[in-house]
């Protein structure tokens, strides 16, 4: 085990995260996920794996709930059938066995692209399916996941005030944003080095990339794309709270910093799922606008938003044609892409890994056997038919979970946590590599599932049976 400057972001989080509890020290597990490239260790005997700062504070959670008196009958009662968290728990059975059993059972039988480690770096590299460390890492990623979404939905499901969870996802856009623009003011002012004891996890970091002369945007994060996806998990939570919270000074506040940094992230991944989120989302709430007790405030935006959007794409288009700047950025970032190295590398990955498929019979290959650039790839060539369905079954049940007709603050909360939750499923579905969503993405869906829980639980008549 090595220790890295990072491990006292690690352990000054944790220790405030034990002192005050899981709700009032949520923010505290909330502040570790901008450090994405942050180390609270790293695992030289595992070929270099990195357990991150976030990762141990999904242990912490997890430990805390375990040796809380009283919550191991509401830890059970997460999982109680055909709910979120039953359906999770099948997956990770699913997964499992697949990381232990799959790359043994058909070894040799198929080729498949992974990490290959040589001298604690990665890269990408095809040979024959067998079981390596991969499939032990992959598969503990999971299970942190696993934790993470078991801690919260506990935690939350009796918890009546949502300020917590407010003031924890504001402190992760305020830190995301902050650490982004200093990336960007340290690599203009060459002086990259102060911010490398925050790099100490074994991944290839993109520091000095750009994009048409701009240096593109990592903050915490290794590359640009991981940036994009967590701001953009920001983003989704703080549009539909700044919607159905019109009057909170926090929300304009924090989804002006969330939507910057989405734009300025440079990646070409967020900005292809932030339009596919914005059409998703304009559709769910044009097909709710047409019920009679819709606002005048959501029609309004809905309309003045198509407007608007179509004033855009008009003037993106001039801008296209007439300014070079503009039309080297969009080249390289959006209409090149698919014909760049990495564009057809991304596809052969996805190729490859629907061959695994089949050529496992539909059972998949193994997690953390497959690199593939699509989730739903990525799930199929892992854990297969079955595994598949349990995951796409867990995602189901979060969008289907209970809240509160009106504006019951729970309420507005759990439907801001289920479009931030789009938002990642939007780029993962575009360029994922696993079915790892992530701690983040598995932190919200845990929220959903325990607040929504607890509308349920209060809706029901007195003197009912609850678990």
């Amino acid at each position: 085990m090595q220790f890295v400057p990072s491990t006292l972001i690690a352990v000054f989080a944790i220790v405030a995260l034990v002192g005050l509890g899981m709700q009032r020290g949520l923010w505290a597990f909330m502040v570790l996920a901008p450090f994405g490239a942050a180390a609270a260790f790293n695992l030289p005997a595992l070929g270099g794996a990195t357990i991150g700062v976030l990762d141990l504070g999904a242990v912490t959670l997890f430990c805390m709930v375990l040796l809380t008196r009283g919550m191991m009958s509401s830890l059970l009662g997460t999982f109680r059938p055909f709910g979120p968290g039953f359906w999770l728990a099948c997956a990770i059975v699913v997964a499992g066995i697949s990381a232990i059993f799959y790359p043994v059972l058909f070894a040799g039988q198929t080729e498949v692209f992974g990490i290959a480690r040589q001298e604690g770096e990665g890269r990408i590299a095809r040979y024959p399916l067998g079981f390596s460390t991969g499939n032990i890492t992959q598969l503990f990623r999971l299970v942190l996941d696993f934790f993470t979404f078991a801690a919260l939905a506990t935690a939350f499901r009796r918890q009546s005030e949502v300020r917590p969870v407010l003031t924890a996802l504001a402190v992760a856009t305020t830190v995301n944003f902050t650490l982004g623009w200093l990336d960007v003011a340290t690599a203009k002012f060459g002086l990259t080095a102060l911010m490398e004891w925050l790099r100490s996890a074994n991944y290839s970091m993109h520091i000095t990339d750009t994009m048409a002369g701009m240096k593109r945007m990592i903050g915490g994060f290794p590359e640009a794309s991981t940036f994009g996806y967590f701001s953009l998990g920001l983003f989704g939570f703080w549009l539909q709270y700044w919607l159905l919270a019109p009057g909170s000074r926090l929300s304009r506040w924090m989804l002006a910093l969330a939507t910057i940094s989405v734009i300025r992230s440079t990646s070409s991944a967020a900005y292809l799922a932030l339009v596919v989120f914005l059409v998703t989302f304009g559709l769910y709430l044009i097909l709710r606008n047409l019920r009679a007790e819709a606002s005048r405030r959501s029609i309004v935006l809905v309309f003045g938003g198509l407007i608007m959007g179509w004033v855009l794409v008009i003037a993106i288009a001039a801008s296209y044609e007439l300014v070079q700047p503009v039309t080297d950025f969009l080249d390289r970032a959006l209409f090149n892409k698919m014909d760049s190295d990495s564009g057809v590398e991304r596809m052969s990955w996805n190729t490859q890994a629907m061959q695994n498929f089949y050529d496992t019979y539909g059972l998949g290959a193994g997690v953390g056997a497959v690199r593939a650039s699509n989730w739903l790839i990525a799930c199929l060539a892992s854990v297969g038919v079955i595994g598949t369905f349990f995951f796409l079954a867990f995602l189901a049940s979060l969008g289907m979970a209970p809240s509160r007709p009106g504006w019951d603050p729970r309420a507005v909360v759990v439907r801001s946590l289920k479009a931030g939750c789009l938002a990642m499923l939007c780029a993962a579905l575009l360029t994922h590599p696993t079915p790892d969503f992530g701690v983040f993405f598995f932190a919200l869906a845990g929220l959903i599932a325990g607040l929504s829980r607890a509308l349920a639980l209060e809706s029901r008549p007195a003197g009912a049976t609850t678990t």
